[in-house]
């Protein structure tokens, strides 16, 4: 085994200090997601609740690790984002922006954290109003929610990315929603939030990917959007892109000295993970991204739009593909649901009836309790789809 192999072998989820990271970025996130979806209220600025979720990640990574010889990066993997309603993803707006939530809204929020490059990620959808949620909003949501719970059961080693591609769009059809197109869940490593194997999130003559196998010690993001409209958003206005990732392997003479000075803070501050243009000062960065991106030295993520009148929920989690099974780090409870349709297709029920831990090294917690506790618990997690349309008790 090369010197390169080994030190990939001791960054995988074989070493018990690498599991412990991405385990203390989820629950730095996940607080994180509690935090801001407690502050979204009617009247609530956009703008400031993506801040109090990066504030948050900044200051709970910041308190760790502080006393290690060799400085471990951490901090925001991926910014907050509040999409709402028919806007599907990606909006973290300028400082300078006046948009606020309204009653009804449907509200996508999205965010990322990190410890030494290991990454967890979380989306979470919630509708601002009181009581349960019903109608074509629940149909939406439980939709995302139950093709989440699939892919969790398919993204096993052994099951092929393509399995799982099909497998969520007929839920998504089950419940007359489509999944959104564009949309891809990606192998994470460290530093990495978008490694090479992805799921495609529809398969279309546009859209390839290679076909690729699940492994023991890896890590994905799983990224699930689906719409009540078409699935086919549009980007409406490049003005509303803030989020962007540092292209690596790309190298470009800027011109323009705004376009270098901007290149420049950003090569020091954000030189992997995606960040927010809100960091920078707004009307310098206005002027200096356009260079940038244009000579495709940063990777924009744009803000996009399905129809008005269309409603769009996003669930994504994390998922550590363990020797025990797989293990979701990240997620959150959902409100009440109550979809109008209910899902009969056997071969669904099947997926959902799948444990997510396997019976080989069944050590440590999964000991207590009676023999058949295992099944049951597999079980447990999967039945709640099936017998309650709410689909939010099975999130643990």
């Amino acid at each position: 085994m090369s010197d390169d192999e080994r030190e990939e072998r001791q960054l995988d989820l074989t070493s018990p200090e690498v599991v412990t990271k991405y385990k203390s970025a989820a629950d730095i996130v996940n607080k994180a997601l509690q935090l801001v979806l407690s502050e979204c209220k009617a009247k609530a600025k956009i703008v400031d609740l993506c801040e109090k979720g990066d504030a948050f990640i900044r200051e709970q990574t910041g308190n760790m690790y502080k006393n290690v010889k060799k400085k471990i990066e951490r901090g925001v993997a991926f910014p907050t984002c509040i999409s709402v309603n028919n806007t599907v993803c990606h909006f973290s707006p300028f400082a300078s922006d006046e948009t606020v939530l309204e009653d009804g809204d449907i509200l996508k929020i999205d965010m990322g954290c990190h410890i030494d490059g290991f990454i967890a990620v979380v989306a979470h959808t919630h509708v601002l109003k009181q009581g349960p949620v019903t109608g074509r909003a629940a149909d939406v949501i439980v939709a995302a929610n139950t093709a989440a719970e699939v892919a969790l059961r398919l993204v096993r080693p052994g099951k092929k990315n393509k399995d799982v591609t099909e497998a969520i769009q007929k839920v998504a059809a089950a419940y007359d929603c489509k999944i959104v197109e564009g949309v891809l869940s990606h192998q994470m490593k460290q530093f990495v939030i978008d490694g090479n194997k992805v799921v495609l999130s529809v398969s279309g003559p546009d859209t390839r990917v290679d076909e690729a196998e699940f492994e023991e010690n890896e890590v994905y993001s799983i990224d699930i959007v689906t719409s009540t409209g078409e699935g086919k958003p549009k980007l409406l206005d490049e003005k509303q892109t803030t989020i962007y990732k540092r292209a690596v392997d790309k190298n470009y003479h800027l011109k323009m000295k705004a376009s270098r000075s901007i290149f420049s803070e950003i090569s020091q501050k954000f030189p992997i993970m995606p960040f927010s243009a809100r960091a920078l000062e707004e009307k310098r960065a206005r002027l200096g991204l356009v260079e940038c991106v244009n000579h495709d030295l940063l990777q924009p993520y744009p803000v996009l739009h399905e129809k008005p009148g269309d409603l769009v929920a996003h669930i994504k989690f994390t998922v550590l593909l363990m020797p025990n099974g797989s293990d979701r780090i990240t997620s959150h409870p959902l409100q009440e649901l109550q979809p109008t349709k209910t899902v009969d297709d056997p071969e669904i029920k099947a997926w959902l009836a799948l444990g997510t831990k396997t019976k080989k090294k069944g050590g440590g917690k999964k000991k207590k309790g009676k023999k058949e506790g295992k099944s049951d618990a597999a079980e447990a997690e999967a039945e709640p789809l099936d017998a309650a349309p709410n689909g939010g008790a099975s999130q643990e």
